[in-house]
């Protein structure tokens, strides 16, 4: 009887794979394959190696690895010192509750926010620094970003960070670690595959994000996913477009390998 459950729910999930991951995929690399008149070409994957689409490309990157980076700089203590809150469970719901706000709500709450006139720029005007052009910035695209994507770095590295025995830590302050070693040579090891989690739910969907890029940058920062929804919305060459998508694909997968590959999955005490 088990095993006939087992075998429905292999089918089901492969039902499911075959439906909502693999048959996208292959429209997408299908249509990639063709021009706006439906005829077979490579040529819109020549036309991406031309020095327009390999910005855009490079920009995607760079600005996909700040998001990370900052958010990985303001999540690892602030998830540190969740895990040592007594209600750190009310405390880290409270932190992520803003994650289940619709992400087109947030982002024109931000261009208040960062107006001229708003809240942000009064506080910075009141201590003397302002007013500071943050709405249609690069500036102002990291900062909502980071601010948007800091729930997806914090939930695996509090996970991983919770999971380590109270009892490594307090061996190492018996023999005479100081806190910044303890963290460094017991917390941080024991902590990377929450740390790796983290940065590849943050990586890979800042590398394609779009819609903060027009609202909050004012169309200033130009990205893979804004050319993909371009082509798709505007132009109509969804060849092009969906050729774009093809080597965004390609650049998230190889950034899952590095991820797997790096310093993040070094062995626990390597150091």
């Amino acid at each position: 009887m088990l095993g006939k459950i087992r075998i429905l729910f292999w089918i089901t999930y492969g039902v499911w794979l075959a439906a909502f991951v693999v048959l996208p995929i292959l429209l997408v690399l299908y249509q990639s394959l063709h021009d706006v008149h439906g005829r077979w070409t490579l040529e819109n994957f020549f036309r991406f190696f031309s020095p327009v689409y390999l910005r855009m490309a490079g920009d995607s990157l760079w600005y996909a690895f700040w998001i990370t980076f900052l958010s990985l700089v303001v999540a690892y203590p602030a998830a540190l010192a969740l895990v040592r809150l007594a209600s750190r469970d009310f405390w880290l719901v409270a932190l992520i509750l803003p994650s289940w706000v619709n992400l087109l709500l947030k982002a024109y709450a931000f261009l208040g926010i960062l107006s001229e006139h708003g809240p942000v720029n009064a506080l910075v005007s009141l201590v003397g620094l302002g007013p500071v052009p943050l709405l249609f910035t690069d500036l102002g695209f990291v900062l909502v970003s980071v601010y948007i994507f800091i729930p997806f770095m914090i939930l695996p590295i509090f996970n991983a960070v919770r999971a380590i025995p109270a009892e490594l830590i307090d061996a190492a302050r018996d023999l005479g670690a100081s806190p910044l070693q303890v963290v460094r040579r017991v917390i941080w090891p024991l902590s990377l595959p929450g740390v790796r989690a983290g940065v590849q739910a943050t990586f890979i969907p800042a590398l394609s994000l779009f819609m903060i890029t027009r609202l909050i940058a004012g169309n200033r920062v130009i990205t893979l996913g804004t050319a993909i929804e371009q082509h798709f919305l505007v132009t109509g060459d969804w060849g092009m477009g969906s050729a774009i998508a093809v080597v965004l694909l390609l650049l998230m997968s190889a950034s899952v390998i590095f991820a797997r590959r790096s310093f993040f999955a070094a062995p626990v005490g390597g150091e």
